[in-house]
């Protein structure tokens, strides 16, 4: 017997060209038939968590996601009540202050270095790639690297801030192709460990610390994929350590994934399985945080290539898992496959953005010309 919320579920993706029960990859297969009224009740934390218990499969999520994202079904469906006190309390909050720093290392970034090794690139990047003259997803990391370096003019002996530094990826890259001087800061203790030791001989120091409290000047500030984490009630702030730490003439490199919208939340699924207290910026927000700061000398949007990387990453989880799987069960393994994929169709779809963008201190002498 159908039920009412199946049939609503059936008629909302029917919109989309997305089937229950079809034989095409994108079509969604029902094993819990509790599915349709979770999906109805709890959107798309229901969803997500309906995938982890098993309720439901799909052979193409990334494709099935784009293609619900980009037909905005996710606003035709109710928010329970829970979702909406949530967001209710993002936009009262400081979800992001400084007592709260360190939980988005430990919560994700902390999940195991063989787990990131198992995902990533063997530079172990864990940001959008550059595919514009690469075929693999090493060569599209390091061109990423090069195109930051060649961006801000990195020259040798050049004292540089990475601010989320990572594993350490373009901190070794910059020191090593560059001659540059780089610290760099970040709040996953595993990170700032193996960082360490993959930058080790390099002029490099690695520390884990908020960047809120770096306090020296440097020639160069470079941030790729961190200000996710920042939020919209510290983006100033995050602009005035910037503006803080940068030299009268020297440039900041911001890469970040962005959104459509300004928001005050993010996605409830992400929020609390993924990216606990991340948020993503708009255009609106950057602009009015970096206002009287800065002076923009470049933006070059390559979202598409998220779409790509992510695919390249569900790749290497999917063929190394065997390798790691003995720490994780097979609900992480849903999830983590949920994670990568539907983040594929965020991009695929346009609804999530990735920018690159260079500023150089309002009142700068320096001449910019833009590099691709």
């Amino acid at each position: 017997m159908v039920t009412h919320a199946e049939k609503i579920v059936r008629e909302l993706l029917s919109t989309v060209d997305v089937e229950i029960d079809g034989g095409r990859p994108w079509d969604i297969q029902v094993a819990d038939r509790r599915f349709f009224e979770r999906a109805l009740s709890d959107g798309s934390l229901g969803i997500g968590e309906a995938f982890m218990d098993g309720w439901w499969s799909c052979a193409s999520i990334d494709e099935m996601i784009s293609r619900v994202l980009a037909g905005h079904l996710q606003s035709r469906i109710r928010r329970s009540i829970s979702i909406l006190f949530l967001a209710a309390r993002a936009r009262v909050t400081n979800r992001q202050k400084r007592a709260r720093a360190f939980n988005i290392g430990r919560k994700h970034y902390d999940l195991g270095n063989e787990l990131y090794a198992a995902t990533l690139d063997r530079g172990m990047n864990y940001s959008c790639g550059y595919w514009k003259n690469a075929s693999t997803l090493d060569s599209a990391q390091e061109a990423k690297l090069e195109l930051v370096c060649r961006k801000v003019g990195l020259e040798p002996g050049m004292r540089v801030l990475d601010i989320g530094c990572g594993w350490g990826g373009f901190a070794a890259h910059a020191a090593e192709r560059y001659g540059a001087h780089v610290v760099g800061v970040t709040v996953s203790k595993e990170q700032a460990e193996l960082a360490a030791k993959r930058c080790s001989g390099y002029p490099v120091e690695i520390r884990l610390q908020d960047y809120r409290s770096v306090k020296e000047r440097f020639d160069r500030i470079v941030s790729i994929g961190m200000v996710e984490h920042v939020g919209y009630r510290n983006y100033r702030t995050f602009m005035e350590t910037a503006a803080r730490c940068l030299v009268p003439d020297g440039l900041f490199l911001l890469h970040t994934i962005g959104s459509n919208l300004s928001v005050h939340s993010t996605d409830p699924w992400l929020d609390r399985y993924i990216f606990p207290d991340g948020m993503l910026p708009s255009v609106r927000q950057l602009a009015i945080s970096a206002e009287g700061l800065f002076r923009l000398e470049d933006w070059h949007s390559f979202g598409s290539y998220y779409d790509r990387t992510l695919i390249a990453w569900a790749e290497n989880f999917n063929r190394n898992w065997e390798t790691v799987k003995d720490r994780y069960d097979d609900r992480f393994y849903r999830m983590w496959t949920y994670y990568l994929l539907s983040s594929a169709g965020s991009f695929r779809s346009k609804q999530n953005q990735l920018w690159q963008i260079v500023y150089s201190p309002i009142e700068s002498p320096r001449t910019c010309e833009s590099v691709r």
